[in-house]
């Protein structure tokens, strides 16, 4: 049976390519490694190029980390828990995680977490209050905030409504 054969580039080709992939929106070391195995690099080829890519800023895990907060906050209204667990995830370190919460300003935080529980309250047909408790309580935990704050806002919500 045939098998077609991988195409094989030089080393600075695929470190243009990956240069490509970082500038196209910014990567984590763990996406990166990733990236370079696929191409089955040399380990002394993969150093190279991550050597270069950092020395250039291409690869920075601090501006990685902050975009990253910034945006699954902003855009998929991710809560602090979730945020951190996918930093976690992505193996970003602990100073960097915590650098980049900062990003997320408190207040902010706050009047997202009661837009996203009123729209959810009023989109919840279920009639028996427990049972839309527990149904906005399960989304709230799913979006990674803080369990404190979700029964305050939750039970504000509620009170508001009755």
């Amino acid at each position: 049976m045939f098998k077609p054969q991988k195409k094989s580039f030089t080393v600075d080709e695929i470190k243009r390519k990956i240069e490509q992939f970082c500038v196209y929106q910014d990567r984590c070391h763990k996406e990166v490694e990733q990236k370079m195995r696929d191409y089955e690099l040399i380990p002394e080829a993969r150093e190279m190029i991550l050597l270069s890519l950092m020395q250039d800023n291409f690869l920075n895990e601090e501006r990685f980390a902050k975009s990253f907060a910034r945006g699954k906050f902003r855009i998929k209204n991710w809560g602090k828990q979730r945020i951190i667990r996918e930093l976690k995830f992505r193996e970003i370190s602990a100073y960097n995680i915590k650098t980049a919460l900062k990003e997320i300003d408190e207040q902010e935080y706050l009047d997202t977490i009661y837009r996203i529980t009123e729209k959810r309250s009023q989109s919840i047909l279920e009639t028996n209050s427990y049972k839309k408790k527990k149904k906005l309580i399960d989304f709230l935990m799913r979006k990674g905030f803080e369990n404190e704050l979700i029964f305050k806002t939750v039970n504000d919500i509620l009170e508001e409504t009755n």
